[in-house]
């Protein structure tokens, strides 16, 4: 079975922007949950613009389900890890100016810096997954560092998707095998979608977890955050 885990930052992006606690992140993350996600994801930045460090300390006893923390592991986002302890870390190679991730690891280039990550880590009980682009080197880069799973960079797939769905996954279908065959777990995300979640699960069914969050609360001003969720998981089946 394929797990849901929404990204709950773009609400804290609406909260952060009038100040307050409207909407409330942490019952967000609880309602999710309720409404059948079957994880919770947080991205907290340096800059702190939506996600705070102090909501993932807050949110770490609320959730039931499992807690993943994405994020640049420079020192101050490995010590909240460590202390807040969730079921996994996420390694996303974001710059401090980013808007959103836009790149996977060269897990070649970084082995020593990511291996030493993931032990680090993997000694505090923490599942570890590396963000990479649809690439079978990097796959297996991942796997020498020590890693449990990677987390595929879907934007590609998505931008391509209109006007090829065939050609879009491919460079996917075959990082995901070369994950399934030496053994590592593997999940996918951003800019998955209504429109192009089930095509993705169908041609690999066997991903452990999509990450979703931008489009997940776009589709929810629409249409509630209960039917959305529903909707997802029903593309997922």
């Amino acid at each position: 079975m394929t797990r849901l885990s929404v990204n709950i930052n773009k609400v804290a992006t609406l909260r952060n922007a009038r100040g307050g606690n409207n909407p409330d992140v942490l019952q967000v993350a609880r309602d999710a949950e309720r409404f059948g996600a079957q994880g919770i994801t947080v991205h907290p930045r340096p800059d702190e613009r939506h996600i705070r460090y102090q909501d993932v300390r807050q949110l770490k006893p609320l959730i039931t389900t499992e807690f993943n923390i994405e994020g640049n592991p420079i020192d101050k986002f490995t010590e909240l890890v460590l202390e807040v302890r969730p079921t996994q870390v996420t390694l996303v190679p974001d710059g401090h100016d980013q808007i959103t991730s836009n790149h996977g690891w060269d897990t070649v280039a970084h082995r020593a810096f990511l291996s030493d990550t993931c032990h680090v880590f993997h000694q505090a009980g923490i599942r570890t997954s590396i963000f990479v682009e649809a690439d079978p080197r990097m796959v297996e880069g991942a796997k020498a560092c020590g890693a449990d799973r990677v987390e595929l960079y879907t934007e590609p797939y998505a931008a391509a998707y209109a006007t090829g769905r065939e050609q879009a996954i491919a460079p996917f279908v075959a990082a995901a095998e070369e994950a399934r065959r030496i053994g590592l777990g593997l999940n996918a995300g951003h800019d998955l979608s209504l429109q192009n979640l089930r095509y993705f699960h169908q041609r690999i069914p066997w991903t452990d977890e999509v990450s979703i969050g931008h489009a997940l609360i776009c589709d929810a001003l629409y249409l509630g955050l209960h039917e959305t969720i529903r909707q997802y998981l029903e593309a997922l089946k």
